[in-house]
């Protein structure tokens, strides 16, 4: 709902047009306390001692941690985009591509639908357009105003 006043909006309906963008998991203070624990697992990593328990048995040391098990199976699959949707944060959970010995843009890379050597690329060539990545909601009107037209 929009306030009387246009300058001002409803702070519901601002983080919900957050949700609107494709791919994009804008970190909102829901998010924040959402993965807390994953976010401060990840930073456990800085430290050499933690990155050795880690290596050595990766479910034992996220057990001394109060993750979620949808937390810990997104972990050990290095499904990076299920841990942004469980509340990851992209440069806490850097220090988990670090650990694994993976470049930054690598680890992102596996985000896409990109393979690395593609994906750095098109990051060379000036990144992604964002020519139908503004709006979820404006991309499933476009389709169904196709599907009308046919």
């Amino acid at each position: 709902m929009i306030t009387e006043d246009p300058k001002h909006q409803d702070i519901h309906e601002y983080l919900a047009e957050m949700e609107d963008i494709p791919g994009t998991r804008v970190f909102t203070a829901k998010r924040a306390r959402q993965g807390y624990h994953i976010n401060q697992f990840a930073m456990s990593l800085m430290k050499d001692e933690n990155r050795a328990k880690f290596k050595a048995d990766e479910r034992a040391y996220m057990d001394e941690w109060p993750l979620t098990e949808d937390q810990k199976q997104a972990l050990l699959a290095r499904d990076y985009n299920r841990c942004l949707d469980l509340g990851g944060n992209v440069y806490f959970l850097s220090k988990l591509f670090s650990t694994d010995g993976i470049p930054f843009a690598e680890a992102v890379s596996t985000m896409t639908d990109m393979a690395f050597p593609e994906y750095r690329a098109m990051m060379m060539a000036g990144g992604r357009s964002p020519e139908g990545v503004r709006s979820i909601k404006a991309n499933e009107a476009a389709a169904a105003a196709k599907k009308e037209d046919r």
